[in-house]
């Protein structure tokens, strides 16, 4: 597929995907089971979206509803995802066939089974290709050979012949890559492309998905487990915890400022880079729980440090803003006289400020700051923000923890916020 034409268009102000109150719920023991509750989220033309969360916390059911992959009877899929307008839930699987592969693409999580055994990787390419352009054999294998190639995969002719037990880990992860790649997406959902990989092919697989969006004009919707990954590839991250959204915004905000206990107790199971060596790692007590089992209130309180009585009542916590975002939109104003002067402490409108003046003409920015950081914690709305870091929670050798210790409401310091 030639790299220089891309199908989306950069200078788009509308968003290519819009998730509204998107839920899935499963049949299970007479009664249906949520899965996936109230997911939000929009992503832009070229952009790089990180779905992050622990296992079981609703990832891969969420790219698989907006894929039409889910097929269990008497699956419950409700809400809206609006991909550049037409919308995915509900559309009968004729549609959805059409833009799977053409405009919508998966990179499966694991290739080995995402790949039919009995047949070539070449041949599975070729098909995919043909299945959406009038193309012959001939022209099919020619793109598919110049993909591999493209993707990195040496002597992509011979390797196309060969089946997928044949290939290495990261020869079958970049040969998906191509399939998926194959007719040029506008959208390609990636789903922990990076499992079972060394570090350092690791490291070329995620080079490789960066690079997507100018070489292709293709945006990612790129889920993982790993928070090194996100900070590394994603321009905004969405926490999943036990199916709800616990926190969405910017990476470098969400990182530098996380909201929601989950996120700081995620970034603080990462391993530091300087500093004293720790003697253990934090790491989050308990797991998460079962869908039948989640709680009413927050679903992470039974793990949190910071629980207290008005997390637990139903309904769960609903997102708050925890940061903002600054827009500038620059413009020309002709009649000076016309500009009115504003107030730079009122909020409720932007702050406008003439930095050159003309004989006849002043140039003026204008700032707009926008709530982009969410998080869905009873915290942030009660006026209490986290601490710049959490505590090493995890006990000494031999030491138990215990319910009571995990549960302890925070107490206050002299700064009213709660300390750990």
């Amino acid at each position: 597929m030639p790299a220089d034409t891309p199908r989306s268009n950069p200078t788009s102000s509308a968003p290519l995907l819009v998730v509204q109150d998107l839920c899935v719920s499963f049949p299970s023991r007479g009664r249906m089971i949520p899965i996936v509750e109230h997911v939000s989220f929009t992503l832009g033309e070229r952009d790089i979206l990180g779905l992050v969360g622990e296992s079981g916390s609703g990832k891969s059911v969420t790219a698989m509803a907006l894929m039409g992959l889910i097929d269990s009877p008497g699956v419950q899929i409700t809400g809206s995802a609006l991909f550049r307008g037409q919308e995915l839930v509900g559309l009968p699987q004729k549609q959805l066939r059409r833009l799977r592969g053409r405009e919508i693409a998966m990179i499966f999580q694991d290739p080995m089974t995402a790949f039919t055994p009995v047949y070539t990787i070449g041949w599975q390419i070729d098909e995919q290709i043909r299945a959406h352009e009038r193309l012959s054999r001939k022209q099919a294998r020619a793109r598919t050979v110049s993909l591999l190639a493209e993707m990195g995969v040496p002597d992509p002719a011979r390797t196309a012949d060969r089946y997928p037990h044949q290939l290495s880990g990261g020869l079958r992860q970049r040969a998906m890559i191509a399939m998926a790649l194959s007719c040029n997406p506008s959208l390609l959902i990636a789903d922990e492309p990076t499992t079972a990989l060394d570090v350092t092919v690791q490291a070329q697989i995620l080079e490789l998905i960066r690079s997507l969006r100018s070489t292709y004009g293709s945006s990612v919707l790129l889920i993982t487990h790993d928070m090194g990954v996100v900070a590394e590839t994603c321009d905004t991250t969405l926490v999943l915890y036990s199916g709800r959204v616990a926190e969405t915004g910017p990476t470098e905000a969400l990182f530098a400022h996380p909201g929601h206990p989950y996120t700081a107790a995620l970034l603080a199971s990462i391993p530091p880079l300087d500093g004293p060596r720790p003697h253990r790692l934090p790491a989050i007590a308990g797991a998460p729980p079962a869908p039948l089992e989640r709680p009413a209130g927050c679903a992470f309180a039974p793990r949190c440090t910071y629980v207290h009585a008005s997390c637990l009542p139903a309904p769960p916590p609903p997102l708050v803003p925890t940061g903002s975002d600054t827009m500038i939109v620059q413009r020309t104003v002709t009649d000076t006289s016309s500009l009115e002067s504003v107030d730079p402490t009122d909020q409720t409108r932007p702050c406008t400020t003439t930095h050159n003046t003309l004989t006849e003409q002043s140039f003026s920015e204008t700032t707009i700051s926008r709530p982009t950081q969410l998080s869905a914690c009873v915290l942030p709305a009660e006026g209490t923000p986290l601490p710049p870091g959490l505590k090493n929670t995890v006990p000494a050798p031999g030491e138990a923890v215990t319910t009571t210790q995990i549960l302890s409401p925070p107490t206050s310091s002299a700064s009213g916020g709660p300390q750990l």
